[in-house]
């Protein structure tokens, strides 16, 4: 017998089978638009090796909010915590980046590092983890 967690996983590899070569190409996530779908390939916590997720993303400036209702049920957020630098896929570019996770049981601090208005973001969003959201802001970063 099947149990819920076990047809949400199966669901979303379903979906993400789908869903991610397309958006690799660049469907689906233009570069210009605020919300578009991204691909985050992040390294798993237990495995590591290379994840990809199919997400839906918010632009803002230079950075890149993230989300999901399931919290701690997502591979992804599990993934970032453990390793934060990723590379994302939006428009069929590959953009590295560094994430910082807002989730719950987790200590939250204000990162030093982000702009006032961004730092404010990160306060309401993090009144949302109590209720079982988790959100990332990936922050570009520069290879080399």
């Amino acid at each position: 017998m099947l149990n819920r967690q076990t047809l949400e996983r199966d669901f979303f590899r379903r979906l993400n089978s789908v869903v991610e070569p397309a958006v690799m190409r660049g469907i689906g996530s233009p570069s210009f638009t605020p919300a578009a779908l991204i691909v985050l390939e992040s390294t798993g916590f237990k495995s590591g090796a290379i994840r990809r997720t199919p997400l839906l993303s918010l632009r803002l400036g230079p950075y890149t909010l993230i989300s999901t209702a399931r919290g701690d049920r997502s591979f992804w957020v599990k993934n970032l915590r453990k390793q934060p630098d990723v590379v994302f896929y939006r428009g069929g570019k590959a953009r590295p980046a560094r994430a910082f996770v807002l989730s719950a049981g987790k200590r939250y601090r204000r990162p030093k590092s982000f702009p006032d208005w961004l730092g404010a973001l990160c306060d309401v969003l993090h009144h949302y983890t109590q209720r079982g959201w988790c959100f990332a802001i990936l922050s570009p970063r520069e290879t080399g």
